[in-house]
């Protein structure tokens, strides 16, 4: 995946109300997300019908329309009001939609929903402590949280020399959607790290997943297609709240 010009500093912000339109635009039906990363999730979540799912991250809503359509209930959450707004056109009185940071204190009780979507949102925190904390409050016995980062082997190619694998480095690219170009900033983490923030909010581990994309996609782009497929690009896990384990703190 192209993310542009690598760009460094601690001042970078991940302003998606900037280029909401552009970004939900070229995200649709590219090849990493619609034939990639969509359907990867999709299928680690599997039935869903009747199931609470709370799409943290959910953008302008794709996920959370696909979940809806498989008999879900759905909640969706973001950190942009332009993201929302075309999450709301989209689904209508479909789901429920709460503008609020996951940095922040969640505006759910305590194991309100079955499972927790989080596609492509972890990799933005420096800490994920406080943020997975919260969604194992939200999620009751049995919950599953699915999420999706980019894959440590990667990020850690993105900067020459390479950084120190083992401690939390952040970088940046320059984004260019639809002509608007923006920078946003990730966070790179150890696998190491990442299994053991899980292990910490109180998570067993289920799954770690490394998909190839769909084959659908090979005549849709012949030129990237070959290369997501023999190369990672993101990681997936499947982490779940132990049944009887109490929740809140």
């Amino acid at each position: 995946m192209d993310r542009g010009n690598e760009r460094h500093g601690h001042d970078t912000r991940n302003d998606y109300d900037g280029f909401a339109e552009a970004y939900a635009a070229e995200t649709e039906h590219g090849l990493v997300n619609a034939f990639y990363e969509r359907p990867a999730m999709l299928a680690l979540a599997g039935e869903v019908t009747g199931r609470r799912i709370l799409d943290a991250g959910c953008g302008a809503g794709p996920l959370s329309a696909a979940l809806r359509d498989r008999g879900a209930v759905v909640t969706g959450l973001d950190a942009s009001a332009a993201m929302l707004a075309l999450a709301r056109r989209r689904l209508g009185d479909g789901a429920a939609l709460h503008l609020a940071d996951l940095r922040d204190p969640l505006p759910f009780g305590d194991g309100a929903f079955d499972d927790v979507i989080a596609s492509l949102v972890l990799h933005h925190l420096e800490d994920w402590g406080p943020t997975l904390a919260e969604l194992r409050r939200v999620l009751g016995p049995g919950g599953r949280l699915i999420a999706s980062v980019d894959h440590p082997f990667v990020a850690y190619a993105f900067q020459d020399p390479r950084p120190d694998y083992f401690s939390a480095t952040d970088y940046a690219f320059d984004w260019t959607f639809g002509g608007h170009t923006a920078p946003m900033r990730f966070w790179r983490k150890s696998l190491d790290a990442m299994t053991g923030a899980f292990a910490a909010a109180g998570f067993r581990l289920s799954r770690i997943h490394e998909p190839r994309p769909d084959p659908a996609a090979r005549e849709l782009f012949p030129e990237g297609f070959d290369d997501l497929a023999t190369k990672p690009c993101f990681l997936f896990f499947v982490v779940e709240v132990p049944d009887g384990a109490v929740t809140g703190g």
